[in-house]
């Protein structure tokens, strides 16, 4: 009778306990699941910002380089302020015979500016050599500008008995048009492009050599030549 008591008993605990383990543990799990995708989503963002907004790569100066180069996109190198002088004849008449004439000379101030364009250069145009810690960059060509005559400032000189209005404006304008021709000479003489060519190399050796020590990298050698010429 003892013995079929005890039986009964451990009848009834597994009957009574074995059932909530079967339901417990499940429904553990059920709410521990959302939670794991939470911690994951948390910790893939977290590594995103963090991939985004403070990683940056290591031993890549040419990245760094060209970094420094896309916050700037365009760089004006040098600017040239000069004078050119324009000189105009104008004749007037009645039936083929000249009856007026009139001479004007104008010395006009004249500037432009010598501009490189940043934004066209890829990896190809930086070269690395980590043994000597040389970077050799290779710049487009120079962009000028379109002169800008100081026309307010000129002096005038005009020659002629009797300058009528029409004269004075056409030789105003021929004078003008010939300033604008004889600055683009100038300004693609050999000797002003050269001048405007070293200062672009120079100006892009201080815009890379400061960035890259400061990048960890050391004293960097920079080596700078434009599209076409011998490398250094």
């Amino acid at each position: 009778m003892a013995n079929d008591l005890k039986s009964d008993l451990r009848t009834d605990e597994r009957s009574s306990i074995s059932p909530g383990l079967r339901h417990d543990t499940p429904l553990a799990r059920a709410q521990a699941f959302p939670w794991m995708i939470v911690i994951v989503l948390l910790a893939a963002s977290a590594w995103l910002a963090w991939r985004a907004f403070f990683y940056e790569e290591e031993g890549d100066p040419v990245g760094s380089a060209m970094l420094a180069f896309e916050k700037q996109n365009s760089l004006t190198v040098f600017s040239s302020r000069f004078e050119v002088v324009a000189e105009s004849e104008d004749r007037r008449g009645i039936m083929g015979v000249d009856v007026l004439t009139s001479r004007q000379a104008a010395i006009v101030p004249a500037s432009v500016e010598y501009r490189l364009d940043l934004s066209g250069m890829d990896r190809e145009d930086f070269l690395w050599n980590e043994r000597t810690e040389t970077l050799d960059v290779t710049l487009p060509q120079l962009r000028i500008s379109r002169p800008n005559l100081d026309e307010a400032q000129q002096k005038v000189f005009t020659e002629g008995t009797w300058v009528t209005r029409d004269a004075s404006t056409d030789l105003a304008r021929n004078n003008s048009e010939q300033a604008e021709r004889k600055a683009v000479a100038f300004a693609k003489n050999p000797e002003v492009l050269g001048l405007a060519r070293q200062a672009a190399k120079d100006a892009v050796r201080q815009n890379l050599a400061i960035p890259l020590q400061v990048a960890g990298y050391g004293d960097v050698t920079v080596n700078v030549r434009f599209e076409g010429e011998d490398t250094p």
